[in-house]
């Protein structure tokens, strides 16, 4: 009975690990000591079929896809409302890493507004978590921000305009919100717009010129020597993102619309003949 418990908190442990949960209480203790012997056993089987789910003999040598630690607000988020918050942040974590390549290529700009580039950086941040307009843009949100921008007469700290410019056009296109619940929902044209304004955006960066002649920005790299276009990889996964959020909401309502048609139509079909 000792080893069947050791198993089974062993089995406990490595599935919420896989999950990325943190270390579970019934992993720490005996099950017998909480639950009775059908309890115990199914438990252990919803274990071993999250650690069955989890097996993968795919390589791990550049990298591994894990998911986020589990919080309690999940327990009020459907499916629909998780993809659509996993998007948002990945949107973020994507722009603040547009932020950081832009700031080595142009200094100039950092030094604007911090004194160091990683200063910008958590400035930059902070703002866009707290949804702050930037001073710069002179109260100035969303789609009427990018163009202020990247205007060539813009003279405050570009990039950071630029990327506060871009999150707020996201952020606004998702309804104004960053996470979502069950009564929270997604207008996919708006998602798929601000997809073509992300494009929008980045074509304008690539070509406009200042009053001199020069990028407004330096972006991506090509050369004789070399070519860089991580700035434009990176830029194309929000872009990729949004598309498939997009997507995903549509058909999510239109399946919900013929759902509801389908059991309108099999309800005669589903009721109770009568046996006497």
């Amino acid at each position: 009975m000792k080893s069947h418990s050791v198993l089974r908190k062993a089995a406990a442990l490595k599935a919420t690990r896989c999950l990325s949960l943190p270390d579970p209480w019934f992993a720490r203790v005996s099950l017998g000591e909480y639950f009775p012997g059908a309890a115990r056993a199914a438990l252990s089987l919803v274990c071993a079929l999250v650690m069955a789910g989890c097996a993968s003999d795919a390589h791990l040598e550049r990298g591994q896809v894990r998911g986020q630690e589990f919080a309690g607000g999940e327990l009020l988020q459907s499916e629909g409302n998780r993809v659509a918050t996993a998007a948002m942040r990945a949107n973020h974590q994507s722009l603040m890493l547009l932020a950081d390549k832009l700031y080595r290529r142009n200094p100039s700009e950092w030094r604007k507004t911090a004194a160091s580039r990683e200063a910008a950086l958590a400035q930059l941040d902070e703002a866009i978590q707290a949804q702050q307009a930037w001073p710069a843009l002179a109260g100035k949100r969303d789609v009427v921000a990018l163009s202020s921008a990247l205007a060539p007469e813009f003279q405050g700290d570009r990039i950071a305009a630029f990327i506060v410019a871009c999150s707020d056009t996201i952020i606004t296109s998702h309804g104004g919100k960053r996470e979502f619940y069950y009564l929270d929902s997604v207008d996919p044209q708006h998602i798929y717009n601000a997809a073509r304004n992300m494009e929008t955006a980045l074509w304008i960066l690539n070509t406009r010129r200042d009053a001199r002649g020069q990028p407004l920005l330096l972006a991506n790299e090509i050369t004789p020597d070399s070519r860089n276009l991580s700035f434009e990889r990176e830029f194309g996964k929000i872009i990729g993102r949004l598309d498939m959020l997009a997507a995903y909401a549509t058909e999510r309502y239109r399946r919900a619309a013929i759902g509801y048609v389908q059991g309108i139509v099999a309800a005669p079909l589903l009721a109770f003949l009568p046996v006497r």
